[in-house]
Formats: C-alpha cells, sequence, structure tokens
C-alpha cells in the first residue's frame, strides 16, 4: 500500500527528474549536422530524466499519484508542471521526431510501452486537466500505435534481455492500454504475437538470471504478460512446463554494489519489477498451488529490498526508480 509519505517523496524524485535536462542521454541517430541539438529542443515534452523513456515513465508516475492523492500538498506543483511539458506544440514535435529519417525504431519498445501506459492513466483519471493532456498527447499516441502495428508483424522473434529491448514487457504494457483504451486491432495483434513468441516455451534458463545489468527478469516479465493473455487455467499449465522449479537465485534480491553505477544500480528495478511480476502471477495461480505462496514471499522480499533503495542519493537511480516503486504498490 502506497502511504502518503512515501508517495510525496517518490513525486519529488519525479518532479526534480522531468525539468533537469542534464546529465542526459539522448540516444539520436544523427541525420545531418541540424541534428546535433539539446535534448530540450530535440524532445521539448521529454527532455529530463536523463533518457527519454525515463522522462515519460516519470510523468506517468506524477499522473498516477495525481490520481491517487488528488489534495497531496504536491497536487499544484504536480499539475503545473506537466501542463508545463505536455502542451499540443511539445508533443507535435515530440510525434514528428519519431516521423524522421531513421528514427522509427528509437526507444522502440520500453519507451513505447510507457508512453501508452501514460496514455492509459490520463484516460482513466478523474482530473479535469487529464482530458486536455490526453488530447494534446494524441498525435504521439498515434505514432506509437502505428510503430507497434507496422513492427510487431515483422518481428520474427522475441527478444529475450533483462534491459530495454526486452519484448514481453513491450507487449504487456501495451496489452493493458488496448484493452483500457478500446483499441482492437492492436489488442488483436498483441494476443496473437505473445501467443506465437511463448507459447511453446519450456524449461525457462532462469538459473542464468539475473545478468549484470538486468532491471527485468525474463523469465518472470513473460509470464506476467501471459497471465495477461492465457485464461488462468490454461496459464497455470503453461507456467509450470516453463518454470518446473524455482531456483534460488530467482527468489532471493539481487546484490547491487554501486549505486553510483548507471548499469548497476538497474539491479534495484529488478528487484521491484520481480516482485510485481510475482505478485501477479501468484494472484493468476490456484489458491491450491504450493509455489503461490513461495512466490509471494519472495516479492514480498524483492519489494522490501527495492523500496529501501528508492531513495538513495544517487541519480543514476532516483531519475527512474520511483516509477518502478509506485507501479509495484499502486496497480
Amino acid at each position: 500500500m502506497l502511504s502518503l509519505p512515501t508517495a510525496l517523496l517518490f513525486a519529488d524524485l519525479a518532479l526534480a527528474g522531468i525539468t533537469r535536462e542534464y546529465p542526459n542521454a539522448p540516444g539520436i541517430v544523427l541525420n545531418s549536422p541540424a541534428d546535433l541539438q539539446s535534448p530540450r529542443t530535440l524532445h521539448p515534452a521529454f527532455y529530463g530524466c536523463f533518457d527519454w523513456h525515463s522522462s515519460v515513465h516519470g510523468h506517468w508516475t506524477l499522473a498516477r499519484l495525481l490520481r491517487l492523492f488528488p489534495e497531496m500538498p504536491k497536487a499544484v506543483t504536480i499539475r503545473a508542471a506537466l501542463a508545463g511539458n505536455l502542451t499540443a506544440d511539445n508533443l507535435r514535435a515530440e510525434a514528428e521526431y519519431f516521423n524522421a529519417p531513421n528514427h522509427h525504431s528509437f526507444e522502440r519498445t520500453y519507451g513505447w510501452a510507457w508512453l501508452l501506459k501514460l496514455t492509459e492513466e490520463l484516460a482513466t483519471s478523474p482530473d479535469p486537466n487529464a482530458v486536455t493532456w490526453l488530447q494534446n498527447l494524441q498525435p504521439l499516441v498515434d505514432v506509437i500505435v502505428a510503430g507497434y502495428l507496422d513492427f510487431l508483424p515483422r518481428q520474427t522473434y522475441p527478444i529475450r534481455v533483462g534491459t530495454h529491448a526486452n519484448t514481453a514487457f513491450g507487449l504487456a504494457f501495451a496489452l493493458d492500454f488496448a484493452r483500457t483504451c478500446n483499441n482492437p486491432p492492436l489488442e488483436t495483434l498483441l494476443f496473437q504475437r505473445s501467443r506465437d513468441y511463448y507459447l511453446r516455451d519450456t524449461n525457462t534458463p532462469v538459473t542464468w538470471e539475473p545478468g549484470g545489468n538486468d532491471f527485468f527478469s525474463p523469465t518472470l516479465v513473460e509470464a506476467d504478460l501471459l497471465s495477461r493473455v492465457l485464461p488462468a487455467a490454461e496459464f497455470a499449465e503453461w507456467f509450470h512446463r516453463f518454470l518446473p522449479e524455482l531456483p534460488l537465485s530467482l527468489l532471493i534480491p539481487p546484490t547491487v554494489s554501486d549505486r553510483s553505477d548507471q548499469q548497476l544500480v538497474h539491479l534495484d528495478g529488478l528487484s521491484l519489477s520481480r516482485a510485481w511480476c510475482m505478485k501477479r502471477i501468484a494472484s493468476t495461480l490456484p489458491s491450491s498451488d504450493p509455489i503461490r505462496e513461495m512466490l509471494v514471499a519472495s516479492s514480498e522480499k524483492h519489494a522490501q529490498e527495492g523500496l529501501s533503495h528508492v531513495a538513495s542519493g544517487h541519480y543514476e537511480g532516483e531519475h527512474w526508480l520511483a516509477s518502478f516503486a509506485v507501479y509495484l504498490l499502486a496497480v
């Protein structure tokens, strides 16, 4: 459960990030010298938080906290920050960026997924300002949805990594959006590709996890996706074929040796994402399944470990970990 004091802490972290332009890792393809622009020029809405995707889910964090605590002391500041970045002109420029040559794969699919999660949040928000922000966001949403519809039929194999390119995560958040925002063509494609990519998987090599810079468990994020796609009984059968045993390496939180390192601190995110995946998987399995209790207990351990390091004093983690924490606690 997310308390108001914790929400205020997470809001401070997100607010500090979405308007902080530097340091910045723009991740751009340069088509000409004219593309050598500042982050804020390239991305007038999502220039902060070190990189584009972190800025997007920083905005989601604020929108989600505003829904949960509409009268919180930070509410006025949050609304002003969102209104300042999510303008019509800013978001048209963001959409145009994706349509430039060599930019079609920008942020595919991690940033895409968080953009749709932000859209889903605004579409269901009771805040009166959300209607305007959602309208402003629509040109970029259209570009991202078109990107999924174009790319997924051409993506023959899923990407099974513990970082941004993970296909299962990109499908899961997009599927949530498609269902909530009533996009049948996208939902149908996501449903089919999820089954195409993962339904035949057995005996996942989970003992290889974690990788040194993972913030997702490839095993658990795949199961998290399939829990959205399969009926509960079918999911339970699939899950036990996919993951016959739970190794200790999956059940204990990862060790983070240096939270000032941009890659090593990813493992704090892994604790948080493992926790939400385990919680969802456990809730989908039958109550009589002995694996369920193991997942619940491990989820609690991972959550405790991850949440204790969201505010570490190091921007390398603080610019993004609050989003993972809020998703774990408030969804």
